[in-house]
């Protein structure tokens, strides 16, 4: 191994003239890996010294020395010539690109001409700037947020990509990223610190999820090994950059490796709706969270990972919680996995449904029923109709806006009306009853099994009674009466029963009609059945 030599200050600042005329100071191309394809989305370009004599010099050692003594502007712009003079090189080659980045730091941002240079460079070697990106680091916004804003502009109007680097390792990320218009978030994978999950896990899956609603990509940096790369791939962060795949590369080596790989571009983090603006819907003052929270019905925002079957509720509103009735608050259900109230066959059919709208494009519904449990209400099995639609997409995973309606109550009525009628149907079978239902408005007659059966009526008789005349059911000469009857029945009459002798053989049955009214108190259907006459003598 290369014996290295540290140099002091003063032999660094001497140097430093010669380190840029002979390329003594260089850059190194790292790898950015979509983990999930292998494919190369970009590549960072970063600095390093090599001393004829004294070897190799530590980024540590000596970029402190370059910004003290305010000669780190001109190195950096030296990186960024010697990127453009490399991808210019590579395309006069006819070798296919990818973008670069390269460091912006604080002292680059202070000096007001740093846009006008660097674009002065990319124009020179003809470089179409989307292969051109800047990264700044977060500690070099605090403090300077309204200069770094006005550079991030003017690097934004001449169609440069920034990136947010070292993002997680300040003590101000949200306000930073909350303020600062970045197109590309990387993410300090020091939160993990060498244990996957935990505190750490839970924070970078977080920071995840929300730069998907910003629309940002996210590249996770200081990636080391595949337990760590599956963590984040877990997480919805494909983007890799580490030693996991490539440590700094020389300029022949990543041509190389270029040259081998595919390539693919970055893609944003979320697609939204067109109509969905996620800085209002998250704003507590906007219109959109004012509407959400208290003009629509019970409606929740979640997301479902296709690959993973996951479902991580983001927000629900008031009526949301009202609509469980289970004195729930909002955060035992954000706060707990949403599968946990389905069983099997619930979540099987909620997940079809969930596909379904994925596929189709359009608004969903299903019902499911879910076990509840709170403290005070103990535990519960509730059927909640959902009405889902897409309103997001980020590869496997997509965002969902969800109304949802408690109808337990019109379940179990519907349930034990199908036992009545199981065992009304069962009593009929067991004794010389017949049964139909008559629909005013429409003259239909719906006949019951034993009508179908000992009669050969079918299963829809239009223009009723005049087709049960004809057959013979109900003789000629209790015709005119029969008719009469559907004419008071059509005015209202409640009631109706006589003894008639029906079929050919005419045998007596005991007729009745009860009559159902609409709530406006118009006559709706009636009830029809005919009881056999036993003659017990």
């Amino acid at each position: 191994m290369e014996e290295l030599q540290k140099m002091n200050e003063p032999e660094l600042v001497g140097c430093f003239e010669d380190a840029l005329q002979f390329d003594h100071i260089y850059a190194v191309y790292q790898p950015q890996i979509n983990h999930s394809t292998g494919r190369m989305v970009g590549a960072e370009a970063l600095m390093r010294w090599k001393h004829p004599i004294y070897g190799v010099q530590m980024p540590g050692d000596f970029i402190p020395v370059l910004e003290k003594n305010n000669l780190i502007y001109r190195a950096d712009l030296h990186i960024f010539e010697t990127v453009c003079k490399f991808q210019r090189k590579c395309l006069d080659q006819g070798i296919s690109i990818i973008p670069i980045s390269v460091n912006m730091s604080r002292y680059d941002i202070y000096n007001t001409n740093y846009v006008e240079e660097i674009e002065a460079i990319r124009m020179k070697y003809d470089i179409p700037v989307q292969y051109l990106r800047l990264e700044i680091t977060e500690s070099s916004a605090i403090g300077g947020l309204e200069l770094i804003t006005r550079v991030l502009r003017q690097l934004h109007d001449r169609g440069y990509t920034v990136e947010m680097d070292d993002f997680g390792s300040g003590y101000s990320s949200l306000n930073i990223l909350k303020d600062l218009d970045v197109d590309v978030i990387k993410l300090d994978m020091a939160f993990l610190a060498g244990k996957i999950g935990g505190r750490g896990g839970t924070i970078l899956s977080s920071i995840v999820q929300m730069t998907k609603w910003l629309g940002t990509p996210v590249i996770a940096e200081g990636v080391e090994t595949m337990e760590q790369a599956d963590y984040m791939k877990s997480t919805g962060c494909n983007y890799i950059q580490g030693y996991l795949y490539y440590k700094p590369l020389s300029e022949e080596e990543f041509l190389v490796k270029m040259m081998q790989l595919d390539h693919e571009p970055l893609t944003p983090g979320m697609h939204l709706v067109k109509t969905l603006d996620a800085g209002k819907f998250w704003d507590p003052n906007s219109m959109e969270t004012l509407i959400f929270n208290n003009f629509v019905g019970g409606a929740a925002i979640f997301t479902y990972d296709v690959e993973n079957h996951a479902l991580d509720i983001l927000r629900v509103n008031r009526k949301y919680v009202k609509e469980l009735g289970m004195n729930m608050s909002e955060h035992e259900i954000i706060g707990k996995d949403p599968w946990a109230f389905h069983d099997e066959k619930s979540r099987e059919k909620y997940e079809k449904a969930l596909k379904r709208a994925i596929e189709f494009k359009d608004e969903e519904m299903v019902e499911t029923w879910r076990t509840f449990v709170s403290d005070c209400c103990g535990e519960d099995r509730i059927c909640i109709r959902t009405y889902l639609r897409v309103i997001g997409d980020a590869g496997t995973q997509y965002l969902f806006y969800s109304m949802v309606q408690n109808v337990t109550a019109e379940k179990k009525r519907d349930i034990q009306l199908a036992e009545d009628e199981a065992r009304y149907k069962f009593a009929f079978e067991q004794a010389n009853v017949y049964a139909w239902e008559y629909t005013i408005a429409t003259k239909e007659m719906r006949p019951c099994f034993r009508c179908m059966r000992d009669l050969g009526l079918p299963p829809l008789i239009k223009n009723y009674p005049e087709p049960v005349i004809e057959n013979g059911v109900f003789p000629l000469d209790y015709a005119d009466m029969y008719r009469d009857w559907h004419k008071q029945l059509e005015q209202g009459v409640d009631y109706l029963e006589a003894i008639i002798p029906l079929t050919v053989g005419r045998v007596p049955f005991h007729v009745r009609y009860t009559l159902e009214k609409d709530e406006n108190g118009r006559p709706l259907k009636a009830y029809g059945s005919a009881t056999l006459v036993i003659d017990e003598k």
